[in-house]
């Protein structure tokens, strides 16, 4: 005689409460499945900071109003229980099941999970042509607002695309912008490139100054071996992502991102965790949808076609 099933504590992990994860948890409750969401901060904390918009389905312009709607959309979702202020400090796949430990010392299993804890910002240290007092952390470019860009000079580190968000946010808002980029970054620059209050800065190495004030000095070592010293009113970050997976059975490429097919079976990988190329908020809906349609499938034994 078989044993019976074994229980677990809910029908799908999904950790991350971002986007991607979001809707993991509405896909998973639109076809009879319950979930527990894990995040550690609020529901769609990133896209709350975002100024504008002008990509996504709905109408919405602006993060703030998109954040809203979907966090009202999934506290209204009662297959999902969403475990706020805790985040995953181990993540373990199994023969028959996923178990996630949380920072409170509680196991919750289920037999799947979707991992959609996606990107934070780099900082000076994480990257190779900045030299930066230990610890520096500036703020990323996307969370100023207009009265801290207001008739001042900011050194912006990177040439990552919130420069262009952040501009179209305060088209009137009269500021310079000391953008100083590696060569990787060349490409990024062309939506902000003509607008007069960007100065480009090619960069092949910056040195970043201690200082005891909130204004910022810097020696920039540019593309044709000359050196430039720089002054600016404050220093903020557009340098890009890294990922920010949990610690466990994720497998993880050179860069830190956890390829979907690489993955356990159980563990489904989904938004901008899975790759550098697609950190988009309509590809992190898409893909949260498709990884709970793709759990709900497994669960059943039945062909996936595909999807995830």
């Amino acid at each position: 005689m078989s044993s019976p099933p074994r229980p677990f504590d809910t029908g799908l992990l999904v950790v991350g409460g971002g986007p991607a994860g979001c809707a993991a948890a509405r896909t998973a409750a639109s076809v009879g499945m319950g979930s527990v969401l894990i995040e550690p901060d609020a529901l769609c904390r990133n896209l709350y900071r975002i100024p504008a918009l002008n990509n996504v389905l709905g109408g919405h312009t602006d993060g703030t109003a998109l954040a809203a709607a979907i966090t009202a959309e999934l506290h209204g979702t009662e297959p999902c229980r969403i475990e706020l202020g805790r985040y995953v400090t181990r993540l373990r796949a199994h023969e028959d099941h996923v178990t996630a430990v949380l920072d409170d010392g509680r196991r919750l299993t289920a037999p799947h999970a979707i991992v959609a804890t996606g990107v934070g910002p780099r900082r000076p240290g994480d990257v190779p042509w900045i030299t930066a007092p230990p610890g520096l952390a500036p703020p990323p470019l996307w969370r100023a607002g207009a009265q801290d860009a207001a008739g001042r000079t900011l050194l912006v580190l990177g040439g990552d695309r919130p420069i262009g968000t952040f501009l179209r946010a305060h088209p009137r808002v009269r500021t310079r912008l000391l953008v100083a980029y590696p060569a990787a970054d060349d490409y990024k620059t062309e939506e902000i490139r003509d607008d007069p209050r960007v100065t480009l800065l090619p960069a092949e190495h910056l040195t970043l100054h201690p200082s005891d004030t909130a204004s910022v000095t810097a020696e920039l070592l540019d593309r044709s071996g000359t050196t430039h010293s720089l002054s600016a009113d404050s220093v903020h970050l557009a340098l890009g992502s890294a990922p920010t997976s949990p610690p466990g059975d994720l497998v993880r490429d050179p860069a830190g991102y956890c390829p979907p097919a690489a993955q356990h079976p159980r563990l489904i990988v989904a938004g901008d965790l899975r790759s550098a190329r697609y950190q988009r908020i309509q590809t992190a809906l898409g893909s949260g949808s498709e990884a709970a349609l793709r759990a709900y499938y497994m669960a059943r034994d039945l062909p996936t076609g595909g999807v995830g």
